[in-house]
């Protein structure tokens, strides 16, 4: 076994020797919302949000965006669970704005091992073989933080399967203070249209 994997089962013994009631917690999230956010370590959704256990749905993605995936889960949470509100958050340095789509195509290509970046931007350490077939993949890279809350709440909104009934929230999340800040244009596209 590795380190690590000892340390993952023996936090879960550890959660599971306390885990009380929280087996008869419902399906549906008790607060009736998700959370489109990226799966960067640094994001802890559930303690800026202030979440607990069945509270809200939580969507995670490199970036936090509205990908094909990010909106089946949307879209499977309002419909059959419930949610009646949906919140978008990217955060500040975020390393999908660190590279592009031809960077990460090139460096795949390469090798498939893990790349490092310095002052001359990334390079491949690895040896081969890569794969060109990361030229055909949409990334998703960011290269304008407030530009992609924007544009992600606006392909949710536009989305034939997303009812205009619910409000979509755009927020940026400070990694280096812990606050959500707003997107007020992402907010307004993500309004329930009134009538």
């Amino acid at each position: 076994m590795s380190e690590i994997l000892d340390q993952v089962l023996a936090a879960n013994a550890r959660y599971a020797e306390n885990f009380g009631d929280k087996g008869k917690l419902a399906l549906p999230p008790a607060r009736r919302f998700a959370i489109l956010t990226c799966m960067d370590a640094r994001l802890h959704p559930s303690r800026f949000a202030g979440l607990a256990e069945g509270d809200a749905h939580v969507i995670r993605n490199a970036g936090g965006r509205a990908s094909d995936d990010a909106i089946r889960s949307l879209v499977i949470s309002y419909k059959l669970l419930g949610t009646r509100e949906w919140f978008v958050i990217h955060h500040t340095d975020c390393g999908m704005e660190l590279f592009t789509d031809d960077i990460i195509a090139g460096l795949l290509e390469k090798s498939l091992e893990t790349a490092t970046i310095d002052a001359n931007g990334w390079r491949d350490v690895g040896q081969g073989p890569g794969s060109p077939v990361g030229k055909y993949i949409k990334w998703h890279t960011i290269s304008d933080l407030a530009g992609s809350v924007i544009d992600d709440v606006a392909r949710i909104r536009s989305h034939p399967l997303v009812p205009q009934s619910i409000p979509i929230y755009g927020y940026i999340y400070d990694v280096r203070n812990g606050r959500l800040v707003e997107v007020p244009e992402a907010t307004k596209i993500g309004r329930v249209a009134t009538g």
